[in-house]
């Protein structure tokens, strides 16, 4: 029997206010990263819902997508060595534009992430050696010449939510 190979979907949110788009700093196996706030879609979710989500744990911020920047794809590979195995990963990133809520007070970043930088164009293209994700700068671009589309284009079926469905099986 063969596997089936899945791309690791991922949303993440391009947030700009005043000339400046909001990074997070994070702990990863090549050291201290740069990246847009992201993170892996979790099963039962909606790509907007995970975004909102991704984007409140890494920044403690609410966020509401209300535009999709685009879909983008990006491959990543790493040696192992003792501590870790081989990796060879292709990410289907999902980026998503619209408004930053309140800071969320008693919370806390989540795991690996060190902090939030609000960064100008011209700093994010200069910090391409310490990006976690090739697709930052190019979002960003992207933001920057207008590139936008509605959230109605994506549908999200309600089955992705039915009990029986979660946890990857059907009940019994």
């Amino acid at each position: 029997m063969s596997t089936r190979w899945k791309p690791s979907t991922t949303v993440a949110a391009i947030i700009e206010q005043n000339g400046k788009f909001l990074l997070v700093e994070e702990h990863t196996h090549e050291g201290l990263r740069l990246n847009n706030p992201a993170g892996h879609l979790d099963e039962g979710e909606s790509l907007v819902a995970g975004c909102a989500r991704e984007t409140l744990e890494e920044t403690m911020h609410l966020f509401t997508p209300t535009e999709l920047l685009g879909v983008y794809m990006s491959r990543f590979q790493r040696s192992g060595s003792n501590l870790c195995a081989p990796e060879d990963i292709t990410y289907l990133r999902f980026a998503f534009c619209g408004t930053l809520g309140a800071l969320q007070a008693g919370r806390s970043l989540d795991t690996g992430i060190v902090r939030t930088l609000w960064l100008s164009p011209d700093e994010i293209r200069a910090s391409a050696d310490r990006h976690r994700s090739p697709l930052i700068v190019q979002c960003m671009e992207d933001y920057l010449n207008g590139q936008r589309f509605p959230l109605s284009l994506i549908y999200s079926d309600a089955t992705l939510t039915l009990p029986q469905f979660l946890s990857g099986g059907l009940a019994a």
